[in-house]
């Protein structure tokens, strides 16, 4: 991977211009989003480490690019200089140190994130919502959301991903996927396992089961899976998963599955929600993940 790939680790902003940006003061995150804790916990990491900064100087920026209080779980801080060149690293774009990865940006990503500060921006921590390909998840594009701040010629950034699917979001994915699978089923399955947008976005993701053969026949996020025994399925803390949601649809016809089970977007084992359907000889579900 060359190393304007990694580029793509940045939070973003340096890949695709769909953005908006805020210069007031932030509002807080409504308390019952999902990620919210994410939101709190991203902007209060850039406080700290603007406060760092302005404390250490350029001393700061070794330590922002080494393991210690400014990486938090998937949260780190990178640091710009407005010429676009990297600082500092707390994640993967480490690997561009010195490297100026302005040509990498959208001119209108560029223009804006380097721009100077204007009169009354000073000490204003501002946002960024965006897309973006993210290769440490296979190229899959996901949603984050930026927190920055311009200490003289210095950007100082932490970013998280985006809110998680909530129930009607998984509700609405299912309800197509059943549609799609009673009408056209090995066209919906070459589509899921291509991941088609409109049976993946973010950590919502379906999976199809042949109830017959037991196995996997199509996945929206692990295409490893596709084939595999779904009855030997076992989450991370050994439930036999497969197996229980198996039981659901042949017995039931629908029904609701609490598990663990690896997020794709934060690459931690998370709890989780099923939504289980049977279509014809198919099982038809879709997941979503809890707040933290």
């Amino acid at each position: 991977m060359s190393n304007f790939r990694h580029v793509g680790f940045l939070v973003g902003a340096l890949v695709l211009s769909n953005m908006s940006l805020a210069t007031e003061p932030l509002k807080q995150p409504v308390e019952n989003s999902r990620y919210a804790m994410d939101a709190y916990a991203a902007k209060d990491l850039l406080g700290k480490a603007v406060a760092f900064y302005l404390q250490e100087g350029d001393q700061a920026l070794p330590v922002f690019s080494r393991q210690g209080p400014f990486i938090v779980d998937n949260l780190y801080v990178f640091v710009l200089n407005s010429d676009g060149v990297m600082l500092a690293s707390g994640g993967p774009s480490v690997v561009l140190l010195g490297r100026d990865v302005s040509p990498a940006m959208p001119d209108e990503v560029r223009a804006r994130l380097l721009k100077p500060v204007a009169e009354g921006e000073e000490g204003v921590i501002q946002e960024v919502e965006h897309p973006y390909v993210d290769w440490s998840l296979g190229g899959r594009t996901v949603n984050k959301h930026l927190y920055f701040q311009r200490v003289g010629n210095r950007i100082l950034a932490v970013g998280y991903y985006q809110p998680r699917a909530d129930v009607p979001q998984a509700q609405h994915m299912l309800d197509a996927a059943v549609e799609a699978v009673a009408s056209r089923p090995q066209e919906t399955f070459a589509a899921i396992n291509a991941l088609d947008r409109r049976f993946y976005q973010d950590d919502l993701y379906v999976f199809v089961v042949d109830l017959d053969s037991k196995r996997f026949v199509a996945h929206g996020s692990n295409i490893r899976l596709v084939g595999r025994d779904f009855i030997a399925l076992l989450a991370p803390d050994g439930q036999p998963i497969g197996q229980r949601m198996f039981d659901i649809a042949a017995q039931k016809g629908k029904g609701e599955y609490d598990y663990v089970w690896p997020n794709p977007v934060t690459g931690k084992d998370e709890p989780k929600r099923a939504l289980i359907r049977r279509v014809g000889n198919y099982l038809v579900a879709v997941g979503y993940y809890y707040p933290r």
